[in-house]
């Protein structure tokens, strides 16, 4: 008992110390943001055209909404693989449900089927002690594989009309689409910054077992994360189907590098315990806006996953190097 009364009240204070360094982070990283884009105005004169700044909105709202999810496995130091392969697979499922049932409800199925797949993922990480790039590794696998059994192989086009108006309509002015995105990244802003649960996942990211030492529900909230992810991988099958009208087994390929890439350059520890939902949404930016880049300069699409990784690995090194740093400073600190 006299352990997690002394425990407790030093949680808090790390998770602060934790958001102050990411908010520090996330001034850098908006820096750099704002210099990409004059850069690539006086590259390009297409860039701040109306027609590109749209074109920029609707691009970041797949990775946006899957790198929320991302965030929050990231953020206790886990990783998930599959949600690429079950943005593919519940899309799959929204579009067969389509034909028999309401929009709203062929919409709730599909969530709950990403949310069903992602409670497997994180039960099976957090009571069956696997890792996650294992256990995530094969549910990409059968999210792939189920996406094709559902649809035979074929994609599923002939969707309603009223699926399109997601991606087509507009409030005040705002794509539906992205508007979509920002309260959703609100909503994720708060819960990590203000309720207890947000603060248990930093917490479990800091030292999982300090954590439980607390009394905090560490494994309801490690699996709960993977929920979130598997729920928004969902979520952006829809938009992602309304952008055309059509869902294709091989959908989304490749979006779990993109996710992770945007929470990495956002500022996220794979390690766990350090990051921010704004910083995120600036990594999804700058992603967002370094393959549009490419394309107004005409680069081959085969090199930009190079690109892409290159961006991974370099982030990765400075994340390193940043924390590195800090860990001097404060044992100058502690010492002086």
């Amino acid at each position: 008992m006299a352990s997690e009364i002394k425990t407790g009240p030093q949680l808090r204070p790390s998770v602060l110390r934790r958001l102050l360094r990411g908010a520090q982070l996330e001034l850098r990283m908006l820096l750099l943001l704002l210099l990409l884009a004059v850069a690539l105005s006086l590259i390009s004169p297409y860039f701040f055209t109306l027609s590109n700044i749209l074109n920029l909105m609707d691009q970041s709202v797949i990775t946006g909404i899957v790198a929320i999810g991302q965030t929050f496995v990231i953020l206790i130091a886990g990783i998930d693989l599959s949600v690429g392969s079950l943005t593919g697979a519940t899309g799959i499922i929204l579009g067969l449900s389509l034909a028999e049932l309401p929009l709203p409800i062929a919409i709730l199925a599909a969530i709950v089927a990403g949310g069903l797949a992602g409670f497997v993922n994180g039960f099976i990480i957090t009571k069956g002690r696997v890792a996650a790039f294992i256990v995530t590794l094969g549910m990409m696998s059968v999210g792939r594989s189920m996406a094709y059994v559902l649809s035979g192989a074929n994609s599923i086009s002939q969707l309603p009309d009223s699926l399109g108006d997601l991606a087509s309509s507009t409030i005040l002015g705002v794509p539906t689409n992205f508007a979509v995105l920002v309260v959703l990244y609100g909503v994720a802003w708060y819960y990590l910054t203000f309720t207890k649960g947000g603060r248990t996942i930093y917490a479990i990211g800091s030292n999982a077992e300090a954590a439980r030492t607390a009394g905090l529900r560490v494994d309801f909230y490690s699996v709960l994360v993977y929920v979130i992810s598997g729920a928004l991988s969902a979520v952006a099958a829809v938009f992602l189907a309304a952008r055309i009208l059509s869902i294709d087994p091989i959908a989304a390929t490749g979006l779990e590098l993109d996710t992770i890439a945007a929470v990495v350059i956002g500022g996220a520890s794979l390690f766990g315990g350090r990051g921010t939902i704004i910083g995120t949404f600036i990594g999804v930016v700058i992603m967002v806006l370094i393959r549009n880049g490419l394309n107004l300069l005409n680069v081959n699409p085969y090199w930009q996953g190079t690109a892409i990784g290159s961006i991974i690995v370099a982030a990765v090194l400075l994340e390193r190097f940043l924390s590195a740093r800090e860990g001097m400073h404060r044992g100058q600190g502690e010492e002086g």
